[in-house]
């Protein structure tokens, strides 16, 4: 017998309920190499610590029934990020406890599960010597539940969302949306109780946040879609009528209160190959490596990265402390390292669009397949300058990459990114850059493969050969 969508949609929520009020899993199969899974009841439970991800995460945070919290698209990452680490052998470390290091090894912590912080020692490092740096951020605009969610009008059930972020929230209408996050999970054993974190997911749509037929909006075309994203982007649960009520009823336990608080929303088609998540893990020899290289994904940013585990806080200037005091505790050998430090700022950048182009400035039209963007603001609303743009762009014409520059136009604001926080937080040189793409902040972003490349083939030469080239340049005697 044949089932169908809505019947396979109702046996997925129907046994998350079961699931939820199971007795809690004390056992996952689970290998960090083979990503294998436990498959209960339909409902898809994971390790945190082995799942490639096959869908964009969005913001959660909340408790279900005492039984889970779902979490971020930031945890998603951090997850990938943190399972790829380990397959070329960083070892973890803990942000809570003594750190033990050693020149030629590699290690990682992380930071409220959705920032992570991996570093390489150089064999030849002592106390002192500089820092590598790529930094990047893992959150993204999405939609997350308000505390109380449950909004009734017109006899529909509908859920309550708030922004993060700036987001074209236009992209949000007529999209399946489905549900995913990380749950904590409490166990017993022998009178004892511990918690531990899984992640779920919904893959079946359960959501949607329709438009209005043109019918009923004759102007939308000439005067363009307006988003009133309190009253308009609310997502649609169930209809009114009485059967779809009682099977919503079936598929939600009351205790969850319409599928919990601060519930996450993911769309559910799969991303097409793109390139705006990335992960850059180098094994090359570290024998004759005199510094440290280093990738930090921080939370947060695009709500201004004032955080606990955002940019703005102690995390990367308490990650080269640490570091440097496990080698030698003299307090002034931290100053030096700073300043024989650097940080490429790795984001995005614009690229030219042929349907708008009276938005971008004449002479600064990045491509894309062209490179990496080097970006320049006179007021510091990006950290570039003279000397930091031309050490980055010395390392392209060396290996023959292709590299862009983008200035934003005299009559337009211009956005910003975690280069000028961290700049003047930790007092390290910058650079601002990133590959040129479309639909910044859409739901779907859109980016060309060639640009990954040469994004990767930037990245490793900057870690390869940074040290080098900045002992053959003087700026401050």
């Amino acid at each position: 017998m044949k089932v169908g969508k809505r019947e396979r949609s109702k046996n997925k929520i129907l046994n998350l309920k079961k699931w939820l009020e199971s007795p809690p899993v004390s056992n996952l199969s689970v290998n960090l190499g083979s990503v294998q899974l436990n498959e209960r009841e339909g409902i898809t439970v994971f390790d945190v610590e082995s799942q490639r991800l096959r869908y964009p995460w969005f913001v959660v945070e909340v408790e279900i029934n005492r039984k889970g919290v779902l979490v971020t698209r930031s945890c998603g990452l951090r997850n990938e990020a943190k399972r790829r680490l380990i397959n070329v052998g960083y070892v973890q470390v803990s942000e809570r406890e003594d750190w033990k290091l050693e020149p030629g090894k590699r290690y990682f912590f992380t930071r409220n599960h959705s920032t992570i912080v991996a570093f390489a020692i150089g064999k030849r490092y002592v106390a002192g010597n500089g820092f590598y740096v790529v930094g990047a951020h893992t959150d993204s605009p999405c939609i997350k539940l308000k505390p109380i969610s449950k909004v009734t009008k017109g006899g529909f059930l509908e859920v309550g969302v708030q922004l993060y972020g700036s987001g074209l929230w236009h992209t949000w209408f007529d999209r399946d949306l489905a549900v995913a996050g990380r749950v904590i999970v409490r166990e017993e054993k022998d009178g004892s109780v511990s918690f531990s974190h899984r992640l779920v997911r919904i893959e079946e749509p359960i959501m949607r946040v329709p438009t209005l037929a043109i019918h009923l909006d004759r102007n939308v075309n000439n005067d363009g879609f307006k988003v009133n994203t309190q009253n308009h982007l609310i997502p649609i649960l169930a209809t009114s009528v009485k059967s779809s009520i009682k099977w919503l009823r079936k598929m939600v336990p009351s205790e969850m209160k319409l599928m919990g608080r601060n519930l996450p929303f993911t769309q559910t088609s799969l991303t097409s190959t793109r390139g705006t998540d990335r992960y850059y893990i180098f094994k090359d020899d570290l024998e004759n490596e005199s510094g440290v290289r280093m990738v930090a994904l921080f939370d947060h940013e695009e709500v201004g990265s004032d955080s606990a585990q955002g940019a703005g806080s102690p995390v990367m200037l308490d990650a080269i402390s640490r570091i440097t005091n496990s080698f030698n505790s003299d307090s002034k050998l931290l100053q030096k390292a700073i300043q024989m430090s650097f940080l490429v700022s790795a984001d995005m950048a614009h690229a030219f669009h042929p349907n708008y182009m009276d938005k971008h400035e004449d002479n600064h039209q990045p491509k894309m397949h062209g490179g990496l963007v080097i970006k320049h603001n006179a007021n510091q609303r990006y950290a570039t300058n003279s000397v930091t743009s031309f050490l980055f762009g010395e390392i392209a014409s060396k290996h023959n990459l292709p590299v862009q520059d983008f200035v934003v136009r005299n009559d337009m604001p211009c956005g910003s990114t975690i280069g000028p926080i961290l700049a003047s937080g930790v007092g390290i040189r910058t650079v601002d850059v990133g590959a040129p793409q479309f639909s910044m902040h859409s739901i779907r972003e859109m980016c060309a493969v060639d640009d990954v490349k040469y994004s990767y083939e930037h990245f490793k030469a900057f870690f390869q050969e940074f040290s080098q080239l900045d002992a053959k340049i003087t700026v401050d005697m």
